[in-house]
């Protein structure tokens, strides 16, 4: 090719497709659209990260539409708009995990539990519209898709969570309602959503207190601005649980204070049930409330706080290797290692 050639934007789009638990990836190709509906955005991906969320899809943990283009963390540069988008051509974007209608019932106070949601990276794959994943050369954002532009000084693999692990966990802190500077704060689990609440509570005031039985796993969120690390938590004033593991979910329980709140955030697979005694929840006045995807303004915040506190906590040594998407097998297998983010460059 040359460079007259390599400066002529691609008209073929590549995807990775998953085609099931045990089964290889896929990888084919789809000619890109000529025009855009109002509202639409093309985005070529210039790097995505396989959440934790992904692995258990593709693991057969977590029920996924089979086959499907994965991939929901990620960053792309816009290369075409319909008309009324809200972004430019030439812009580095992340967007939201879902896209909704604006105008259902939900849609008011709740749109990311819209009557019509569209979900990136979870949708049935078709043919005549494949690009709906972050795992491939580009994607077809829908109206009703929140997007926000990245500063310069924020790099790739720090940008990409946001769109999943960092949003979700400002919406697990909203959910908690307002916290007093220095009050006990807990936070189960040591993935990625364990990371993003811990550096968010820590910045807030909060003395964080993390539950962990991997040490080593445990003792790098020191580094995020937890403040001890432990596995037998008591008298927290707010609870974080972002592991989804059952025995976890009775540990927060039962480490709460009175008048405490646990935000569950971590359980979104299928999992064993966990017996609770409405007494104590009654007797000690505890709050229990769950956290699922997330609202526009918290993706907004997400990037705002990378932005800004980057330097202070290492969120780009998160993010890990380095794959084609003719190489998925193997990055979903290194990703089964967790507690960072593997990186795919659709592009490469």
């Amino acid at each position: 090719m040359n460079s007259a050639e390599a400066d002529q934007p691609s008209t073929v789009a590549v995807y990775s497709c998953w085609n099931g638990p045990g089964q290889s990836f896929s990888v084919g190709a789809y000619r890109l659209p000529d025009t855009l509906l109002a509202g639409e955005v093309l985005v070529s991906v210039d790097l995505a990260t396989i959440c934790g969320s992904d692995v258990k899809t593709v693991t057969g943990q977590r029920l996924g539409a089979v086959p499907s283009v994965l991939g929901h963390e990620q960053v792309g540069t816009v290369v075409a708009t319909g008309v009324g988008a809200s972004v430019s051509v030439g812009q580095r974007v992340v967007w939201s995990v879902t896209s909704s209608c604006g105008r259902c019932p939900r849609c008011a106070t709740m749109p990311q539990k819209c009557l019509r949601l569209h979900k990136y990276g979870h949708e049935p794959f078709e043919e005549s519209r494949p690009l709906t994943g972050g795992f491939a050369s580009h994607c077809l954002l829908w109206p009703g898709t929140t997007i926000v532009p990245i500063p310069d000084s924020v790099p790739d693999e720090v940008a990409s969570p946001a769109g999943c692990a960092m949003a979700t966990a400002v919406a697990a802190a909203a959910a908690a309602g307002p916290i007093r500077v220095g009050s006990r704060a807990l936070v189960v689990g040591t993935g990625m959503l364990a990371i993003a609440v811990t550096a968010l509570l820590a910045q807030r005031g909060l003395h964080v207190v993390v539950l962990s039985h991997d040490h080593v796993r445990g003792q790098r969120l020191l580094r995020f601005g937890a403040a001890e690390v432990t596995d037998a938590p008591s008298g927290i004033d707010v609870a974080f649980e972002m592991s989804g593991r059952a025995t976890s979910i009775a540990a927060a329980t039962d480490s709460l204070a009175v008048g405490s709140t646990l935000v569950l955030a971590g359980s979104v697979s299928p999992g064993p049930t966990v017996a609770i005694d409405p007494e104590h929840i009654v007797r000690n006045l505890l709050t229990i409330t769950g956290v699922h995807n997330y609202r526009p303004a918290d993706l907004h915040t997400s990037i705002g706080f990378l932005a800004e506190h980057q330097g202070r906590y290492p969120f780009a040594e998160l993010a890990v290797g380095r794959w084609r998407l003719a190489e998925m097998d193997e990055a979903f297998a290194a990703a089964r290692t967790g507690g960072v983010r593997q990186c795919v460059l659709p592009n490469a």
